[in-house]
């Protein structure tokens, strides 16, 4: 959908001279309506919204303690004021004209450098966008800035790069931000962008997305592209939205979703028309939801958190739904065991590397012998060392045959179906994560509650998290829908309506307007 504008810009509130000055541009948890209402209103210029956005980053990332951000795009400035000249010529505009997104540094982009959180592609620009940010772009989206990660994307736990050092969590710099699209959620979280980019293997998504109070939405496998983004596991990975509000997640994701002949697993025709019209405040009533116990009862749930989980399901109820609890997926614990890890990193990033022009290495097992990478990374390195570069996982002797025609996963995906159609339920339910954040000094030590890693990416099944509240009324827990295959829209009305009826999230201390 296109937006035109119909604006006569004021050109003296503009410039704001002749002794008049302009009204104070708020920032702090603006969404994308409502920086199109300040430029319909003619208070402000997409150049001035995005000028305040780069003030903040400058102002609060590095001093705050959160260091989010990798790199401000150079070209920001200019691709806003392209979009002013479009505005006052009447032109029709894109959905998200002159909205300021980051985006995760495994992201590529051709006008910054692209680094998968490795000292060793520090200075690699890739020769074009990745397919969703170049969607973005398409729309009006002004690309501001990189954000940082966990390097190559390899922990859950924490967001620590070679090429650009630790994240913090915005809500309080003393605990992570998960990973590993830590950078992301922070600066989002601390509305250093309107919205952001992240990528999910097993919980990089929505675990951040958790931990920073924000919207995260992991698509089925076939749903979205993953072209230009660098790879972990291929038939695993999955990039999309982080926002601070379930509408301008969604905004992203209609327009990143579909088709993409570059991406082998994507499908075509199974994207909804416009995923907007699934923000129905209302969209809880009538429906059913299952609470999977599976990924509920952890002896190590932290008990606040599994308080925060019922008063959910009380919200839920409150707000319309039928909660079915509890329900069960048949075999789930014994397939989540056998189904494999496949260790196809070193297989997939070597394709990714071949894409770039002038790649900086061909294989990733030479940071080893140059030492280009951060202690917290070097075991997951070696780890991966030790399989092929150049064979292809389906032709490992091991079962690591590519979705979909993986036997173990699919069998996962038959079971859960059939657990859904069973109780006639719409999605399963359940604590993003099962216990608080870890303290950013023991991140390995503490890691637990992950409740990420199992059933949505070994299925392929879409996967939506939201703000449930705050453990101890100051670091932010998530809860969870998962639901069939290609019912994003679904999981989309069951996180609005959730959100409307709750309005947990709350901007993290520290992050104000500034003058």
């Amino acid at each position: 959908m296109k937006i035109r504008l119909i604006i006569t810009l004021n050109i003296f509130l503009l410039s704001g001279c002749a002794g008049h000055s302009m009204p104070s541009l708020q920032l702090q948890e603006a969404t994308i309506d409502q920086l199109h209402s300040l430029i319909f209103s003619g208070q402000f210029s997409c150049t001035d919204i995005v000028a305040a956005y780069t003030r903040r980053i400058e102002a609060y990332d590095k001093t705050s303690g959160i260091n989010a951000i990798t790199q401000l795009n150079p070209n920001a400035l200019a691709a806003a004021a392209k979009i002013d000249a479009s505005i006052a010529l009447g032109e029709v505009q894109g959905e998200l004209f002159c909205a300021p997104i980051v985006v995760k540094d495994n992201f590529d982009t051709f006008d910054m450098e692209t680094t998968g959180g490795s000292i060793a592609l520090k200075g690699s620009i890739p020769p074009d966008d990745a397919f969703m940010v170049s969607k973005l772009r398409e729309a009006g989206a002004v690309i501001i800035a990189k954000t940082n990660m966990a390097e190559w994307a390899f922990s859950p736990r924490e967001s620590v790069s070679s090429s650009y050092g630790r994240t913090a969590n915005a809500y309080d710099i003393n605990y992570v931000p998960a990973g590993s699209s830590g950078g992301t959620a922070s600066s989002v979280a601390a509305n250093l962008a309107v919205a952001g980019m992240g990528s999910d293997t097993g919980n990089s998504i929505r675990g951040p997305s958790s931990h920073l109070a924000l919207f995260g939405i992991r698509s089925t496998i076939g749903l979205t592209s993953r072209d230009g983004v660098i790879p972990l596991v291929f038939d695993r990975d999955i990039a999309g939205p982080m926002a601070r509000t379930v509408e301008d997640g969604v905004r992203l994701f209609n327009v990143v979703a579909g088709y993409d002949p570059a991406d082998t697993l994507t499908l075509p025709n199974k994207r909804e028309q416009d995923y907007r019209t699934f923000l129905r405040s209302d969209g809880l009533r009538g429906k059913r939801i299952g609470v999977l116990r599976s990924l509920v009862d952890h002896e190590d749930a932290d008990d606040e958190i599994m308080q925060l989980f019922l008063s959910a399901l009380e919200e839920l109820k409150l707000a319309g739904a039928i909660i079915i609890d509890p329900v069960a997926i048949r075999e789930f614990s014994e397939l989540s065991e056998k189904i494999p890890f496949c260790a196809r990193f070193r297989y997939d990033v070597g394709r990714y590397f071949e894409s770039l022009d002038n790649p900086p290495l061909l294989d990733v097992n030479d940071v080893l012998s140059t030492n280009e990478y951060a202690e917290e990374t070097k075991g997951s390195l070696e780890f991966f060392s030790q399989f092929p570069l150049d064979v292809s996982p389906d032709d490992w002797d091991e079962e690591c045959d590519t979705w979909p025609n993986n036997a173990l996963r699919n069998q996962l995906l038959e079971n859960a179906i059939a657990a859904m159609d069973a109780d006639n339920i719409d999605a399963f339910v359940f604590p993003t994560w099962s216990n608080p954040p870890a303290r950013i000094d023991y991140a390995d030590e503490e890691y637990k509650g992950d409740n990420n890693q199992l059933l949505a990416p070994d299925a392929g099944l879409p996967a939506v998290t939201v703000p449930m509240g705050f453990w101890q009324d100051r670091l932010p827990a998530g809860l969870q829908f998962v639901g069939r295959p290609y019912a994003e829209g679904i999981l989309i009305e069951l996180a609005y309506a959730y959100e409307q009826a709750t309005m947990h999230r709350r901007p993290p201390p520290g992050f104000a307007e500034l003058n």
